[in-house]
């Protein structure tokens, strides 16, 4: 797989791309994450210039036309890509469906919005997916960029030395994971449930699919609806 990021910050990302799993995945080929500064792409070669003011007066700053379609149509034309997703707060919401989806991509590029965001027409014409990781505003898209990889990334078989962990997590199924413990079993009379000592396989899958389904009931309902 390969993630194209284009972005005003692409500084913002090199931490978060640059360890653990995300990290390993990188140096063992199984995904190649390329960093693109939009500024790379102005006509303003002195002043390196990629935002304008908005039409119509309203305030802030809006990320120009011209810049993002060189980037894209740059990136474009050296391979074909499956999904040109823009991080925006109106978009789909962000979920486990989505990351497995992505998962199965070989290329996609993720634009990170910034200030106002992008002039529409970007939106219109070169966009072919919109994705939020929640209702609210970051100052830019570059962290949920880094949230998306990081979840994508993970799924590749490989990322992970235990391939069923990332099965197991969390929204797979739409429910929320059994609680987990470790050593000790007994912990200041904090004690784990002693089926999970107990080495019977099958009362044990049952007991966490059990533990999963009362947990998703309590703390997320929505997820049955």
């Amino acid at each position: 797989m390969r993630i194209d990021i284009i972005s005003v910050l692409p500084e913002l990302l090199d931490s978060p791309l640059n360890c653990s799993i995300l990290k390993r995945a990188q140096d063992n080929g199984l995904v190649d994450i390329r960093l693109h500064d939009l500024r790379d792409y102005s006509s303003d070669k002195r002043h390196r210039r990629v935002d304008d003011y908005p039409f119509g007066g309203q305030a802030g700053m809006v990320l120009q036309c011209e810049p993002i379609d060189r980037a894209i149509t740059a990136l474009k034309a050296e391979r074909n890509y499956d999904e040109v997703i823009y991080t925006s707060p109106d978009g789909e919401t962000f979920n486990q469906h989505i990351a497995n989806q992505l998962s199965l991509c070989q290329n996609l590029i993720i634009l990170c919005g910034h200030y106002k965001g992008i002039d529409y027409r970007i939106r219109e014409h070169l966009i072919t997916r919109e994705i939020s990781i929640g209702d609210y505003v970051l100052t830019g898209g570059e962290l949920a960029a880094a949230v998306m990889a990081d979840a994508i990334v993970r799924l590749i078989p490989g990322a992970i030395g235990d391939e069923q962990s990332a099965l197991s997590d969390s929204f797979q199924d739409n429910l929320l994971a059994a609680p987990v413990y470790t050593r000790p079993s007994d912990y200041n009379g904090w004690k784990v449930p002693e089926i999970l000592l107990s080495g019977h396989e099958a009362n044990v899958r049952n007991w966490e699919l059990q533990q999963s389904i009362e947990r998703t009931k309590l703390l997320r309902p929505d997820l049955f609806g």
